[in-house]
């Protein structure tokens, strides 16, 4: 997918929406030095095209009870022909044909402790950022869903020590 052409002001409006999601549309034009009207057509503009994907709420997981984070790399099956689940199904969720990759994607989306999951280079094929309660809970997302998963033929977990940096803004080049 092709990059958007932005502007100085088309930046700077993305980076105080990144800072700061709540602003008013008057507030963002006043920073900005535009009137409300075209500060307001260059944001649905963003939107429109992609750039602002959404607004939300970013939640501290300490103040949740999910004082765990845990980095899992998963390597899967290699072997050709279609995966079977763990219901004796052919595929995701009961397709014939799926692979092993469409299998494991398909679980993913289903697991709440996953809060992201990248395709990776190397020997491993995913790693999994993983956000749980305690040992515990980690535990028996291991056990009971991740090496439960037929797919799955390694994992090697590595756990956060200490957070001193942690964000959701994007350089604005």
């Amino acid at each position: 997918m092709a990059s958007i052409e932005l502007d100085a002001i088309d930046r700077r409006i993305l980076a105080i929406l990144q800072e700061s999601g709540r602003l008013s549309n008057q507030e963002i034009a006043e920073h900005v030095n535009l009137s409300p009207s075209p500060c307001l057509r260059r944001i649905r503009r963003l939107e429109e095209t992609g750039v602002i994907r959404g607004y939300v709420a970013l939640l501290d997981p300490q103040k949740l009870g999910l004082d765990l984070l845990a980095y899992v790399n998963v390597r899967l099956e290699k072997r050709g022909g279609p995966a079977v689940s763990a219901r004796g199904q052919s595929g995701a969720a009961g397709r014939a044909g799926a692979t092993h990759s469409e299998l494991f994607r398909a679980a993913v989306q289903t697991w709440p402790e996953v809060v992201a999951c990248h395709a990776m280079t190397g020997d491993m094929d995913y790693l999994l950022r993983v956000q749980v309660e305690d040992m515990a809970h980690f535990s028996r997302f291991v056990q009971e869903q991740l090496l439960h998963h037929p797919s799955v033929i390694d994992v090697k977990s590595s756990f956060s020590l200490e957070k001193f940096k942690e964000t959701t803004a994007l350089p604005i080049l």
